[in-house]
């Protein structure tokens, strides 16, 4: 079959499309066909070692051997395992693994998987799980959203912020988004009550307006971004697009500084890590299916050009999410 390989960090020229062998399946795996990926900010950190932190598991000079780049996947099943139940040959699927959609087939552990909302092209499927999964972790599990909460999404307009306006509405917040000016259309018809213009106005000046803020960007610090929310508010600190670039910890670092300075505010200050599981992508799949959330994609790429859908996102100005058709 072909896949996305590397063996050496950099830049999307280091990937080659190679000829491998279709992975086996352990018991509680199953064996997809993949119709559809998409990319994230995930792949092009693992593809470059970027934070250098990587390395420690992935490889300290290059990759290890035969490793695949993709984390989002949809596809139709070909073989299950002996312990997997509710998935047969044939089922339409989505969901996620650690590494390895970037393949024609990939095994994938029963429970980083779902049946696809029928009313869902394949590519819209393969666009959900690692962003839609942070985004609802972020609000609901970290966060505390709370029905009639304000909510301020710093990042409205990429992967996950896209998710999280749809989401916020959906538990009821009042929801103000950040972006730039030529997508502001594009958050206010996500449902966002509000939506702030960074290159006309700072929201971190905002002083005292909401009860959760999520950051995706990572380009404030922490003191800034305390300013908006109330004297009990709650900053979700997703990582960071933009935060730390080149050195050794990258989003890391502002995740570690939220946890240091947490102790010693009156404010919540928490983190968000994509925690994949079955339930809470049947959750996400009921509400496509009644359409209160819709996956928004910027642009799909062809699986030959994978590597120019890495160019493309590394310039960290997608709208919503990049797909991959095979």
């Amino acid at each position: 079959m072909k896949a996305w390989s590397w063996d050496r960090y950099g830049p999307p020229d280091v990937l080659t499309l190679k000829d491998i062998d279709e992975p086996g399946i352990a018991r509680d795996e199953v064996l997809v066909r993949v119709r559809a990926a998409s990319v994230n900010p995930y792949d092009w950190r693992h593809m470059r070692a970027d934070p250098k932190l990587i390395r420690l598991t992935m490889g300290l000079r290059r990759p290890r051997s035969g490793l695949v780049l993709g984390a989002d996947l949809a596809g139709v099943v070909e073989r299950v395992g002996d312990e997997v139940t509710g998935l047969r040959p044939g089922d339409e699927v989505f969901g996620e693994v650690k590494l390895g959609s970037f393949a024609e087939t990939v095994a994938v552990p029963r429970d980083r998987l779902a049946v696809k909302p029928a009313r869902l092209t394949f590519e819209q499927a393969a666009s959900v799980s690692m962003a839609a999964h942070t985004a609802l972790q972020g609000l609901r599990d970290v966060g505390k959203i709370s029905a009639g909460g304000r909510v301020l999404v710093n990042g409205a307009s990429g992967g996950i912020g896209t998710f999280a306006v749809q989401l916020a509405k959906t538990f009821g917040a009042e929801v103000t988004g950040v972006c730039s000016t030529r997508n502001v259309d594009l958050v206010r018809s996500l449902g966002a009550d509000d939506v702030v213009d960074y290159t006309r106005e700072d929201f971190t000046e905002r002083a005292g307006r909401y009860d959760l803020l999520m950051d995706i960007v990572g380009d404030r610090s922490l003191a800034k971004l305390r300013r908006p929310l109330t004297s009990r508010g709650t900053l979700v600190i997703v990582g960071g697009i933009a935060s730390g670039r080149g050195g050794w910890l990258g989003p890391a670092a502002q995740v570690l500084r939220g946890i240091l300075a947490s102790p010693f505010v009156s404010q919540r200050i928490v983190t968000v890590q994509w925690k994949p599981n079955s339930t809470d992508l049947r959750f996400l799949a009921e509400l496509m299916e009644k359409e209160q959330i819709t996956p928004v994609i910027d642009r799909t790429y062809p699986f030959a050009e994978i590597p120019d859908a890495l160019r493309y996102m590394e310039r960290g100005h997608a709208r919503g999410k990049v797909a991959i058709a095979f």
